[in-house]
């Protein structure tokens, strides 16, 4: 499988639009943090917290060509409303961690980043109330936060906040499934020194749609590692954003996405260098199997001109197990600054390597158990950073069941 080694594009930068949320009594403290370093490239629009300032996508917007408009339920035209039985959430927490349920007018909400399309702005203006996890400063969890988000045929628009106070640890796993229509903005806000391990797990049933944008904020010193896994649903599309408080953070964004027969998963990156030294490193892997399986992935990162000391690399790659799937892989990265650790990116996408299939089968493997073995081995390096034993176990067995479909 070759890999392309793909040299900087040109992104084309706006500055955000709209002014404050529409929410009542939200701090203009937390605003500026998000608005002074939440930037659009070519890949998004200018970010804003009001709806009226993205028009209704057509499908030929950079940001949205990719996507089936008509599969998205009315979530991109405003057509889709909320229902009461959209989706149930439940949050089971280690003692210490505070779980609140707050209304619009909390000054967390839109702390870690701003709305950057039309989805993400009519899910932060339509949601009646938000889940707030918060672990206090110098708390270290042993066991992790988790949140269960189960669909229950409806719509629902919705907002979570995961926030650690200073050189406070946790491992939180956020798991989807069932069936619903569902929009939402999920904030991670480190402190400094903090460190967050999220593992997000879109397993939906097969008529779900998903679409939610993420965004983390990361202190002086924090790291915040995020680990995306999605199999479920018809239509996924997830937007991951990262930005600096501070020097010194680093951002680990991992995924891994197994795409059956007329599912579209899209996974759309964006790590913002604003603050001098800090880190990034992103790698998602891919298998695809069916008629009309279709994945996306886009992973931009900007260099500002102020981020000195940068040290950055993206990474995608794709496995095709079938004919009649679909991928399409765009990195890009733009440098603003020559004063930087390194940076790079690459992308490829092929089919099993005939060589290895050759030498398992060649040892008396049967040649469907030595593609699972080759399908295991490309994606065991992503299912190892998660860390927590019964997840890995979990993700592994449905990789598995995927498997048998296609052999």
């Amino acid at each position: 499988m070759a890999e392309a080694q793909n040299s900087p594009k040109d992104l084309r930068r706006t500055p955000v639009q709209g002014g404050p949320p529409p929410v009542g009594s939200t701090t203009a403290g937390s605003i500026a943090v998000a608005a002074e370093s939440t930037v659009a490239t070519r890949m998004s629009a200018p970010p804003s917290f009001d709806v009226a300032d993205f028009p209704v996508p057509h499908g030929r917007e950079e940001e949205w060509r990719f996507t089936p408009l008509e599969r998205l339920a009315g979530l991109h035209d405003g057509t889709a409303v909320a229902t009461g039985t959209g989706v149930k959430i439940a949050i089971d927490a280690p003692d210490g961690v505070v779980v609140e349920t707050v209304g619009r007018d909390d000054p967390r909400l839109g702390k870690a980043g701003i709305p950057v399309d039309r989805v993400a702005a009519q899910a932060y203006s339509s949601f009646e109330q938000a889940s707030v996890v918060t672990v206090p400063k110098e708390t270290v969890l042993t066991e992790p936060v988790r949140i269960a988000v189960h669909g229950e045929g409806g719509v629902a628009f919705g907002h979570q906040v995961i926030e650690l106070g200073a050189f406070a640890e946790a491992v939180v796993v956020i798991d989807h499934d069932g069936d619903a229509v569902l929009a939402a903005n999920v904030d991670y806000i480190l402190g400094d020194g903090a460190k967050l391990t999220v593992v997000s797990v879109q397993d939906w049933d097969d008529k779900a749609v998903h679409v939610a944008q993420h965004n983390a904020l990361v202190g002086r010193d924090a790291s915040f590692k995020s680990v995306v896994v999605t199999f479920g649903g018809d239509v996924v599309r997830l937007h991951p954003r990262v930005q600096y408080a501070g020097t010194g953070g680093e951002a680990e964004l991992f995924g891994l996405y197994f795409t059956d027969a007329t599912q579209h998963q899209e996974h759309r990156l964006l790590v913002d260098h604003n603050t001098p030294h800090c880190k990034s490193n992103v790698a998602y892997k891919g298998a695809l199997q069916g008629q009309d399986a279709h994945a996306v992935w886009i992973g931009d990162v900007l260099i500002e001109a102020r981020a000195e000391g940068t040290d950055t690399y993206e990474m995608n790659r794709n496995l095709v197990l079938t004919d009649g799937a679909r991928v399409d892989s765009v990195p890009n990265l733009e440098i603003e600054t020559g004063e930087i650790v390194g940076a790079g990116h690459a992308s490829a996408t092929g089919r099993f390597d005939d060589e290895q299939l050759f030498y398992l089968m060649a040892r008396g493997i049967p040649e469907s158990e030595a593609r699972r073995l080759v399908v295991r081995g490309f994606f065991a390096e992503l299912v190892q950073q998660i860390g927590l034993p019964d997840v890995e176990e979990r993700l592994i067995a449905k990789i598995e069941a995927e498997l048998e479909a296609s052999v």
